[in-house]
Parts: structure tokens; C-alpha cells; sequence
């Protein structure tokens, strides 16, 4: 295919890297799991713990014929676990984000979703004779104001804990405005919001996604659609942003529809047993690695998990570079050997000495 060096679906092994999709999200976690697995029983080892694997196949979809129903099994046979490892996170390499170490961002929290349809209602008729303002443009001003009068940024819980976690490894301004927080919060949230990636830390994000008018050059629609997708903080709940965009239309005549929703996950913590095993199982092969929660932006399977543990982390032990994270669901995906190899004695380690 255009774009690929070798076929993607291939599993090439060249120039150190295995390339294909799915190799970084999220073949090689997965492979790297049943490796670490079949190592361990052919040498006939037993764990101290029972130690279930649970492969969804359906997560890019919602996850609703995969981890849903196994989650609601364990459930139903009363099962719980000490800890839930999922995907989510990854080992940064110094100087990303202005960290000065190696990084592995454990996701203890993820964010919620809500996908909301506007309906605008205005005159139509003919485009010979436009009214003042029509259904799309009535629509085109909500757009504006739903992108300009955005959520509140506040700092969760994960982000604190990371903003601790890594102070010490930044320049001194960051680990100035860190290390005073009470004082200069508003400071700090602003220099989040200044960038893309850093920004959804620190707010429920508003994305407009979609919008239809009439299907035909010369005909004003009755009504148009607006379709925006927000990315829940821990913290804001899919009702808080339901009344948001009711406050952003009000005086329009619209009719707003939820589409998809669901809640932010719990936010587990990172002052237990295991999430102390990361930490253990990681420095063996990423010594001087901080090792800090974070909130996983994206969604994943590791919610479903949540009424059979207080504990659910999502992280992929592999180090990658911002390049290696732009090839995700996309060209050229791959994984260096080297990542692949750690990944499978991270796993063995774990399961290995969890206690």
C-alpha cells in the first residue's frame, strides 16, 4: 500500500523493527502477554496468584461483545482482582514534554466521552432569496461560541500526581510554577492550555466534528446539523455537558441529542501494591525511569474492569519516541525488536513476582 515500506499486514521483520498494523496498538501488548505466558508454563511455573488473561476483540468498536461481557462474567462468578492491567500509557524518552528523564505515564484515570447532535432550525426555501441569517449560519454562530466558551480547565487528580512526580525534571520555571501550585495554579493551567496535547490534560475538550446543511447548492436547508464530540475530565459528568451546550444554544431554536455518552472512569490510586509492581517490575529493564500516574486521554477497555477491582492502571511498557507514537493507526506502524523484547520480560517479571 502507498505509504508503507512493507505490506501491512505482514509482520516484516527488517532493519530491527517489526512492522504491521496493530504492532504498537496493540499486537505487540498482546503477543508480548501470551509470550511472557508460554515462557513461564514451559518452564513450570506456578503463580501465588491467579493470574487471568482477558483479550477483548472488539475494542476499537466499544468493547461490547469482548471485555463487556467478560468483566460482567467475573462479576457474576465473584470474582475480583487485586489488580487490572490494561493498555494506555507509554515510556517517554527525555526531553518530551520538557522532561529531562525517561517517563513511564501510568494511566490511573481515563476520560469519558459525549457525543451530542445540534439540530438548527431556520428558514428555507430558495437561495434567490436568503433570509438574514439561515439554518447553517445560525449554526456556524453556535459552532463559534461552543469553540470560543469552552469548559472550565481544573487539575485532576492524575495530573497532580504527575505534575509531582516529574517537577523535579523540568527547567526552573516549570518546577518553580509546580513546586508553588497554591500560588500560581492559574499559571500553570495556562501554560497547559496553550498547547493541544497538554490542554485535554486540563479540560473537558469540546471538538467539532461533523456538519450538514442542504444537499443541494441552490437550497437553503430548514435546518442544519451540528455534531460535536467532548472528551470528559474525571471531575465533569456527561450531564455538566449536556447543560453546557443547552446554555451555548439558548435563544436558538435547536433540538440537542445525546448520541454516545459515558462517564470518565474512576481515578485509581497509585499508593498501593500494584501499582508499586510496575514500578518494581519496570526498573529492572528502565532503571532511573520516574514512574508517574497520568490520565489516559483516549478511551480503552480498562472502565469495563472497574466493579471487580480498585485498581485498574493502563500502560504499555515500551519506550517510544514522538515519531513512533505518530505511526499508531497509522503508516508504517511498527515496534523495534528491542521494545518488543522488553515488553515480554516486563510481562514475565510481573507476573513472575506478583505477590
Amino acid at each position: 500500500l502507498p505509504g508503507w515500506d512493507y505490506p501491512p499486514f505482514s509482520g516484516a521483520v527488517a532493519d530491527g523493527r517489526i512492522y504491521g498494523r496493530g504492532t504498537l496498538d496493540m499486537k505487540g501488548m498482546l503477543f508480548s502477554i501470551l509470550e511472557a505466558t508460554d515462557s513461564l508454563l514451559a518452564e513450570g511455573f506456578r503463580p501465588e496468584r491467579d493470574v487471568w488473561i482477558a483479550l477483548g476483540f472488539d475494542e476499537e468498536t466499544g468493547g461490547t461483545q469482548g471485555a463487556l461481557k467478560i468483566a460482567r462474567y467475573f462479576e457474576e462468578q465473584g470474582i475480583a482482582f487485586d489488580a487490572v492491567y490494561d493498555e494506555g500509557g507509554i515510556i517517554i524518552a527525555p526531553g518530551l514534554g520538557g522532561i529531562q528523564r525517561t517517563a513511564a505515564l501510568v494511566g490511573t484515570a481515563e476520560k469519558g466521552f459525549s457525543t451530542i447532535r445540534i439540530t438548527v432550525r431556520g428558514t428555507g426555501g430558495h437561495s434567490s432569496m436568503p433570509p438574514e441569517k439561515g439554518s447553517l449560519v445560525l449554526a456556524a454562530e453556535i459552532i463559534e461560541q461552543l469553540n470560543r466558551e469552552q469548559m472550565p480547565a481544573f487539575l485532576t487528580a492524575p495530573v497532580i500526581a504527575f505534575l509531582d512526580r516529574i517537577g523535579g525534571s523540568m527547567g526552573v520555571a516549570q518546577r518553580t510554577a509546580i513546586a508553588n501550585r497554591w500560588l500560581l495554579e492559574s499559571l500553570l493551567l495556562r501554560s497547559f492550555e496553550s498547547n493541544p496535547a497538554t490542554n485535554a490534560l486540563v479540560r473537558t475538550t469540546t471538538a467539532i466534528t461533523m456538519a450538514r446543511g442542504s444537499d443541494a447548492a441552490n437550497v437553503l436547508a430548514s435546518e442544519a446539523e451540528v455534531t460535536v464530540n467532548f472528551r470528559l475530565l474525571p471531575g465533569n459528568t456527561t450531564a455538566q455537558v449536556k447543560r453546557h451546550v443547552e446554555n451555548i444554544c439558548n435563544g436558538y431554536d435547536v433540538r440537542i441529542e445525546e448520541l454516545s455518552t459515558r462517564e470518565p472512569s474512576q481515578i485509581s490510586p497509585d499508593d498501593v501494591h500494584a501499582f508499586e509492581m510496575i514500578r518494581t517490575s519496570l526498573a529492572g529493564f528502565y532503571p532511573g525511569t520516574i514512574v508517574t500516574p497520568y490520565l489516559t486521554l483516549g478511551g480503552t477497555d480498562a472502565y469495563k474492569y472497574e466493579a471487580v477491582s480498585p485498581n485498574v492502571y493502563r500502560f504499555m511498557p515500551v519506550l517510544l519516541t514522538e515519531q513512533e507514537q505518530g505511526t499508531i493507526h497509522n503508516e508504517n506502524e511498527s515496534i523495534s525488536l528491542e521494545n518488543y523484547g522488553r515488553m515480554i520480560a516486563y510481562f514475565r517479571d510481573l507476573i513472575r513476582n506478583y505477590r
